[in-house]
């Protein structure tokens, strides 16, 4: 009765639950954009208190694009395309160390920025509960990040990464049976996936939005000549 029931989450959740994220994530972006341009932003709060806020805000930023792009090259990138000069468990070790570098930043500059949220009355006053929930969410997720190092240093032959890229990959290229690669993952590896995949749902919803906005405009936009009064 119990494997049945983890049988039938596990399919729920790794099989099914990441096209209901992408879908919501996507859909609800546009709709987002179409018809609530006015909520497109930031919010910034650095105007209300800026203490601490530029070390904060530049060690969260910086750590979770990091962060972004690694899983993102990481997971999706197929293993034939590296295995003759990179194999798995150098690949894991690299993780390891990259990762572990830019979630500790993510994890403190979070932290930080959370803090200030609740503690600062004024931030506190302008935040809306999603604000301070997708934040709270980012630095939870971060910190499960942090806790699958250790896991990961127990077993170095990179096998378990291999078998979670091989999963991402069979989500994202429609390559089926991708939870079958779930099934004798640990738990800490699916509760990290699940929280990351509710980011993703979250998303239209929250200020998070304003990472559709780049500023790649300003790369080609013309200097602009500043003059003093004569």
């Amino acid at each position: 009765m119990y494997d049945a029931i983890a049988h039938y989450l596990t399919h729920l959740i790794y099989g099914y639950y990441p096209y209901l994220a992408g879908t919501v994530f996507l859909i609800g972006s546009l709709m987002r954009y179409d018809h609530g341009q006015f909520t497109w932003k930031t919010g910034s709060s650095q105007m209300l208190s800026s203490k601490n806020m530029r070390l904060a805000s530049n060690l969260f930023h910086i750590g979770i694009i990091v962060i972004f792009f690694g899983h993102l090259f990481g997971m999706l990138t197929p293993h034939w395309m590296y295995e003759r000069f990179l194999d798995p468990s150098t690949k894991q070790l690299l993780a390891i160390v990259v990762g572990g570098i830019a979630g500790a930043m993510c994890l403190v500059g979070g932290a930080m920025l959370l803090y200030r949220r609740i503690a600062n009355d004024r931030v506190r006053a302008s935040s809306s509960v999603m604000d301070t929930a997708i934040l709270g969410l980012i630095v939870f997720q971060a910190a499960l990040g942090m806790v699958t190092i250790l896991f990961s240093l127990g077993h170095m032959d990179g096998e378990m990464m291999v078998t979670l890229a091989s999963w991402a990959q069979a989500i994202v290229f429609f390559g089926g049976g991708a939870a079958n690669y779930m099934e004798e993952v640990s738990w800490i590896y699916k509760l990290h996936i699940f929280v990351g995949l509710t980011i993703i749902l979250l998303f239209p919803f929250t200020r998070l939005v304003h990472v559709w906005s780049l500023p790649f405009g300003y790369i080609t936009r013309r200097y602009q000549l500043v003059r003093r009064r004569g």
